[in-house]
């Protein structure tokens, strides 16, 4: 059962998470020896693998640094949940098949080192010393299927890059027509 980490701080920035000191390379094994070494310098002794972090709102604020992504999967963390996440933070954590999820009140219905069940299926996060029960905001299924992959890149070699292109490109906006070459306009 994973335990929890408590960072209950809201606009937790990229450069908490991982210093920019330390952006000297992207080998997560690497990055995850200093993953949130300014903001608790024991974590890295603490956390194990399929641990979660809880965290205040806004977090990963600040710059748009993978590594902020990739320091915490490094160190062992399945998952960060807020109440909510700072737009390139989110979008970088879909991109790295990383969990991160939104939930309102979590940082109030967890201590510090409180084990806890996370259903993805369900959408609930369990304090399983309280016996509390969140709901946390669905995950939608392309980022499963990209978390499943194991990140964006992993997810395109995945899949076929002819029905990848349908799928985004053939839309009526991006079919010839309106004056664009190769469709002839009809007129009545």
């Amino acid at each position: 059962m994973p335990t929890v980490h408590v960072f209950a701080r809201d606009h937790i920035n990229t450069d908490e998470i991982i210093p920019a000191r330390h952006l000297t390379t992207d080998v997560e094994s690497e990055l995850a020896k200093f993953a949130m070494e300014d903001y608790d310098k024991d974590f890295v002794k603490r956390v194990q693998p399929g641990d979660i972090i809880v965290a205040g709102a806004d977090f990963g604020c600040g710059s748009s640094r993978e590594h902020a992504v990739w320091a915490l999967r490094g160190a062992g963390v399945a998952a960060v949940i807020a109440p909510n996440f700072a737009r390139i933070y989110y979008r970088n954590s879909i991109n790295n098949g990383f969990l991160a999820l939104e939930c309102d009140g979590i940082v109030q219905a967890f201590q510090d080192g409180d084990p806890a069940d996370l259903n993805l299926t369900a959408g609930t996060i369990t304090n399983t010393r309280t016996g509390q029960s969140l709901t946390f905001v669905p995950v939608p299924q392309f980022a499963l299927d990209v978390q499943k992959a194991g990140g964006w890149l992993e997810y395109m070699k995945e899949h076929d890059q002819t029905a990848l292109e349908a799928e985004t490109l053939d839309a009526h906006s991006t079919q010839a027509g309106h004056g664009h070459p190769g469709q002839e306009e009809q007129h009545a």
